[in-house]
């Protein structure tokens, strides 16, 4: 046979061929082999989600504090360590003049600030800040209003070695205290295997040890929390369930048990003439965004610390919640950039102010408050005690409750002649209060454990109603543990429908709610929590919401005409099945949101709902969450991990079908401490059509039509096993793809998305 040989045509195609199809497979290849990292995925037990008992709580508030942070190399807090920094804070020897000690700004009878607007140094010099108390300072991973100092020992030598202050520095500081023969006696056992026990170091690591001892973990608030109900007034109770509303929001920076969330927020407090002059944070960080943000301050012994805020603008607590009530600096007309989107205004009755304001004061103890010592080794005068008018406001607001003799558990009957309030007021821990039809006008506090609240409708089947008349904030709130609340109606109020907060074992269902403000039914920091046969409407945020909660269980509700109908936020293992949404904006939002404790969104499972017509008019305020979900949209994912998306009907939303997002692309980057990227997603099954007819600017604006289904391409790892559905990108990856096929196409896509527009 003659040897085959190839003509020089025949030579070229094959060339064209190999360019056209060896090459690109080949790039595709190397294209998923290049890395796809996605975010961090933290370990479960790093994870803050649910609800937060201490180990031997007495109750659902009743919350473990976090383990003070110790440097390594400074030897623990020893007592000797603890004494000798006692006597160094009131010893004015530290100063260069021996004129000033610690105490001097941080007195023991003010709350450890000085009771003034701000601080005064050396010659009675002004200077810019509001001494901050240092109760609890020993939680705090960054100290001053503006955060410069990394610990205690470190923010013992700024105070201490500025020229305005106490104008000291380590050598002759060193040598006075050497000078004073008990003063080496006590750094010798303070540090007994220091060769040379007293230096700047060991002093800041005595006082560091000292003020660690400032804490005040026996407020009123924290024996209610222990399981004492009658520690709290009624009114400071009244005010603990407005602290906890989403109307006032002040838990969102002020959360238990240390009441602040150690980040440091912009609020738009003005100086003298009126505008922000003080560039906060940003001073230290050089960041433009961070311009204007101070540390958010402990509420604990907030009482005795007066003036207020890191100025000193601002008196009285009155003052201060009236600032927050008209929205902070931005809500004063102040022009205030990237204002805290937890700052917002909102309406509260002079009762309801005198309530949480109450609820402040019982947030005071100083059972760990040091005496005055009557002398120091240096033999320099001490600060003498001085009167504080907050301990008298205080002392009187907390009269307590009244005590309750233990009972076996009994049902309680609500009649319309009397109060909810008055009758739950009587209820122990397992008892069933029972509401007869009719109409109630108030808002209702419920702290006890083990409770069920439930309503009797009449023969019409109509239920109880409670009716704010837009005059509360909240319908219900409640906090104890296996909360059950059904067969009720709940109607205008200006926060929320029904709250519950921090329990373990929620059961809200058979609820009629409606026109509530921010939200309908609320279950946030819970466990254990079932949501069903709830109908909610006319609500600007979501109708039923789940936010930073656990094992929840969301079925069979009926949610029109809110903004959103169904809002899982920040929450593990959620389960949402056999609802109907229609005639929202969006109809199902599955969200990891930034700046909350919970920094995950895990599990989610959304099937065998009925999700149709979500086209209402968004109506949420500027500044709110639900103000950035676009109309037309029937499921949402920002952001969120491992959702499961499957057996729903999804029509006729005129924006998307099912639309997954980043987190990202509605957050400023700074204002990002989560993983954003929505990974694990798994869209299948699901039954689609009329969706995309008429998109929303905010993806037309993209360059984007409206489709079944939406993708942003900001991760790799998702599957779509939807035949026949439109979508973005028009090629979605399935879960026959392998792994290097997916990685390798989204390599390109996402490319061609954030690159190329």
């Amino acid at each position: 046979m003659s040897k085959f040989k190839l003509k020089r045509w025949q030579r070229i195609l094959l060339i064209v061929l190999a360019v056209i199809v060896i090459v690109p497979v080949v790039l595709f290849i190397i294209l998923g082999l290049l890395p796809a990292d996605g975010d961090p995925v933290l370990a479960m037990e790093s994870v803050i989600v649910g609800a937060q008992h201490a180990a031997d709580g007495g109750s659902s508030v009743d919350t473990a504090f976090p383990e003070m942070k110790i440097p390594t190399g400074s030897g623990g807090n020893t007592p000797e360590k603890q004494e000798l920094g006692k006597l160094l804070f009131f010893d004015p020897i530290l100063s260069a003049d021996k004129s000033m000690s610690c105490a001097t700004c941080h007195h023991p009878d003010l709350g450890f600030t000085d009771g003034r607007m701000t601080a005064q140094g050396l010659n009675d010099v002004a200077l810019k800040r509001n001494v901050p108390t240092l109760y609890e300072v020993g939680y705090k991973a960054a100290l001053m209003w503006d955060g410069r100092a990394e610990s205690l020992e470190t923010q013992m030598t700024i105070p201490l070695t500025s020229s305005d202050e106490m104008a000291n520095n380590e050598a002759q500081l060193v040598a006075a205290l050497t000078a004073i023969p008990d003063y080496v006696d006590l750094f010798a056992k303070a540090f007994p295997d220091a060769s040379e026990p007293i230096t700047l170091q060991n002093v800041g690591y005595a006082l560091a040890s000292f003020e660690r001892t400032l804490v005040a973990h026996n407020s009123p608030f924290d024996r209610y929390a222990a399981g004492d109900f009658s520690a709290l007034t009624p009114s400071q109770r009244r005010g603990f369930a407005l602290f906890r509303s989403g109307a006032t929001g002040c838990y969102k920076c002020h959360f238990a048990p240390t009441f602040t969330n150690g980040q440091f927020e912009i609020t738009g407090v003005p100086g003298a003439d009126g505008k922000l002059d003080d560039s906060g944070r940003g001073g230290i960080t050089s960041v433009t965004t961070d311009n204007y943000a101070f540390m958010t301050p402990t509420l604990r012994n907030i009482a005795l610390t007066a003036p207020y805020m890191h100025n000193g603008s601002m008196a009285t607590l009155e003052q201060v919640l009236d600032f927050y009530i008209k929205g902070g600096g931005a809500g004063m007309g102040i022009e205030v950039p990237d204002q805290a989107r937890f700052v917002h205004s909102f309406e509260l009755s002079d009762q309801e102010k005198q309530d949480l304001i109450s609820f402040l004061y019982a947030l005071t103890d100083e059972s760990s408050k040091p005496a005055i010592p009557s002398s120091v080794p240096s033999g320099l005068p001490v600060v003498e005690a001085k009167d504080n008018p907050g301990r008298e406001l205080a002392l009187a607001a907390n009269a307590g409750g009244v005590a309750v003799t233990a009972r076996a558990p009994m049902t309680l009957t609500v009649t319309p002649d009397v109060t909810i309030q008055s009758v739950v007021d009587q209820a122990q821990n397992g008892d069933t209060i029972e509401i007869a039809y009719g109409t109630y006008s108030e808002r209702v506090t419920i702290d006890q454990s083990d409770i069920t609240v439930r309503g009797i409708p009449n023969a019409a089947g109509e239920y109880p109603v409670l009716d704010g008349k837009m005059g509360f904030s909240d319908g219900i709130a409640a906090s104890g543990d296996n909360f059950t609340i059904e067969k009720l109606a709940v109607k205008n109020y200006k926060g929320n429908g029904i709250i519950v907060d921090g329990a373990v074992g929620v059961i809200i269902r058979d609820i009629y709610v409606e026109n509530t403000s921010l939200y309908g039914v609320y279950p946030v920091h819970s466990t254990n929590v079932l949501v069903e046969r709830v109908e909610a409407t006319l609500i600007r945020d979501a109708g039923v919401y789940v936010g930073q909660s656990q094992d929840v269980i969301i079925r069979d509700n009926k949610a029109w005409a809110n903004v959103i109908g169904i809002e899982i936020e920040n929450s593990v293992n959620a389960e949402v099945y056999n609802n109907h949404t229609y005639d929202n904006s969006t109809g199902i939002f599955v969200d990891l949101l930034p700046q909350l404790p919970s920094k995950v969104s895990r599990f989610t499972k959304v099937h065998d709902n009925i999700i149709e017509n979500n086209n209402h008019h968004n109506f949420a305020n500027e500044g709110e969450i639900g103000a950035l979900v676009p109309e037309g949209t029937g499921i949402l994912v920002l952001g969120g991990d491992d959702v499961e998306i499957y057996n729903n009907t999804i029509k006729d939303n005129r924006t998307v079908g099912v639309a997954i997002f980043s987190t990202a692309t509605a957050f400023a980057p700074e204002m990002i401490d989560i993983g954003p990227n929505p990974e694990r997603i798994y869209v299948h099954s699901n039954t689609f059509a009329n969706n995309g007819y008429d998109a929303a600017s905010q993806l037309t604006d993209l360059g984007i039509s409206g489709q079944d289904i939406v993708w942003d391409a900001s991760s790799w790892d998702l599957k779509f096993d939807q035949p026949g559905a439109s979508s973005f990108p028009p090629i979605l990856p399935s879960s026959s793809w392998a792994d290097l096929s997916r990685k390798g196409y989204w390599q390109i896509v996402h490319f061609v998305i954030s690159k190329l527009g």
